[in-house]
């Protein structure tokens, strides 16, 4: 079984950057796609970006061009890196790993975008 953790959210001014890491344990890691998604108040958990095991990435349209997945199969982490960042981009960030059948997810995390 995967366990995901989270880590490098915090509040950042509009323009700015941040990185999300996701830590996963677990030998099979490499194996599976991994995803990002985010949920702001008041609205409905959302696709940000996704990377399959060969490193294919999909982004959703608010955010290509400004946010690129990667992820490091020998560390078990998968990374979300967060560029000219707006205050819509507020939200709770979720890592998300997909073995067959199966989704797991991450504790989630706070992005908070000041004006």
């Amino acid at each position: 079984q995967v366990q995901l953790v989270e880590s490098g959210g915090g509040l950042v001014q509009a323009g700015g950057s941040l990185r999300l890491s996701c830590a996963a344990s677990g030998r099979t890691f490499r194996r599976y796609p991994m995803g990002w998604f985010r949920q702001a108040p008041g609205k409905e958990r959302e696709f940000v970006a996704s990377i399959s095991w060969s490193g294919d990435t999909r982004y959703a349209d608010s955010v290509k061009g400004r946010f690129t997945i990667s992820r490091d199969n020998a560390k078990n982490t998968v990374y979300l890196q967060m560029n000219s960042l707006k205050p819509e981009d507020t939200a709770v960030y979720y890592c998300a790993a997909d073995p067959p059948g199966l989704r797991i997810w991450g504790q989630g995390i706070q992005v908070t975008v000041s004006s």
